[in-house]
């Protein structure tokens, strides 16, 4: 092997993307969760008011809204572009289209089911019409029964789930009405958890990854929360999400044992996040705080793209798109830590193991 060869094979080899697309294991990609990961369902679901279908949102890559909360592509999307596969179109746009008989069957690279707004708590957020987990499952479980999608095809695809931001937000809204204490609050969210891998898993689920939830107490959105500070994180809700993530790494280090087949991973978005806020010049970012695209207080007092609203000139310096949600940018940096980083950013083992090989 000449010299100029020995170097293009070891690049090809350093390449997370190279490597992956050369393994023909990981035929689709099915995605369950909130906005972190929601590609449009939302928007094909007209009763639903969490919405990102409207200018600027999507104005970086796909240059016009797709109902994705950010101004490009999320993790999930990055995911699928690091195997090799096209991007998983929303559930409900695919429903649609069947309906209507412009789409004979679902595609084979897999569907994405997130709803931006919802949690694994049945009541976060009914009232916008979001459409929860236990759905999102409902809905998969259908076309796995309908033998819309292929047994063999299930088993082999990787699956992702995240969740959970929503419910521990809201329990911080003035008008919350829940009793429950903050750990038992967390009880019922990791309840969900379980019967969710349960259900996926009776479904043919066998490559998991569960992503924790990131610093919720950061967003911009806590500075419409009267006790929340907004020179700093709110840390009562970083406290309950820090809770929280513990014990959904406990349920996913278990999933090889209870469940028989399958094998997951961690992906610990909490620590990546923190990383990226306590060194930010590191990772590009000036600012690690503010909303890019907003209004008010941390740019976290109006909804990107709704009246009264301002955008920076440099997205790909802010870690905060919205009030809510990260750029594409810091999707990008997250999802690259989740797909060929150490075991402080994703464990047992990254998704490019998860995605690449059958045995471990």
């Amino acid at each position: 092997m000449s010299s100029m060869d020995l170097l293009v094979t070891l690049l090809l080899l350093a390449s997370p993307v190279a490597l992956a697309k050369s393994s023909p294991s990981l035929p689709a990609i099915f995605t369950f969760g909130d906005s972190i990961f929601d590609a449009g369902n939302n928007h094909f679901n007209k009763n639903c008011t969490a919405q990102a279908d409207f200018p600027p949102y999507g104005s970086s890559f796909f240059h016009q809204p797709t109902g994705r909360f950010t101004n490009g592509r999320t993790v999930a999307d990055f995911i699928s572009q690091f195997i090799g596969l096209p991007l998983q179109k929303p559930f409900l746009e695919l429903h649609i289209q069947i309906l209507d008989g412009t789409l004979k069957r679902f595609p084979s690279n897999g569907i994405n089911f997130a709803s931006a707004g919802s949690g694994f708590l049945l009541d976060t957020n009914k009232d916008m019409r979001v459409t929860p987990i236990q759905t999102q499952l409902q809905q998969f479980q259908t076309l796995v029964e309908q033998n819309k999608i292929e047994k063999s095809v299930i088993q082999e695809s990787l699956f992702l789930l995240e969740s959970g931001s929503n419910d521990i937000f809201n329990y911080f809204l003035p008008f919350q009405t829940t009793t429950l204490s903050p750990d038992d609050y967390v009880d019922s969210m990791l309840t969900q958890v379980n019967k969710t891998i349960d259900q996926i898993y009776k479904l043919g689920a066998r490559r998991i990854a569960i992503f924790s939830l990131g610093p919720v107490g950061c967003v911009p959105a806590r500075a419409l929360l009267p006790n929340a500070p907004t020179n700093k994180c709110f840390g009562k809700m970083n406290v309950m999400a820090k809770k929280y993530n513990r014990r959904l790494e406990d349920i996913v280090n278990i999933i090889p044992t209870k469940y028989p087949g399958a094998i997951a991973a961690f992906g610990a978005v909490y620590a990546i996040t923190h990383r990226f806020q306590t060194y930010p010049a590191r990772y590009g970012f000036s600012d690690v705080s503010n909303a890019c695209c907003g209004g008010g207080t941390l740019g976290g007092l109006k909804q990107c793209g709704r009246e009264g609203y301002k955008i920076c000139n440099n997205p790909n310096e802010f870690m905060f798109w919205d009030f809510y949600h990260p750029t594409e940018r810091t999707y990008h940096l997250m999802s690259k830590a989740l797909w060929n980083g150490n075991k402080n950013k994703i464990r047992p083992f990254n998704l490019m193991a998860l995605a690449t090989n059958f045995t471990f």
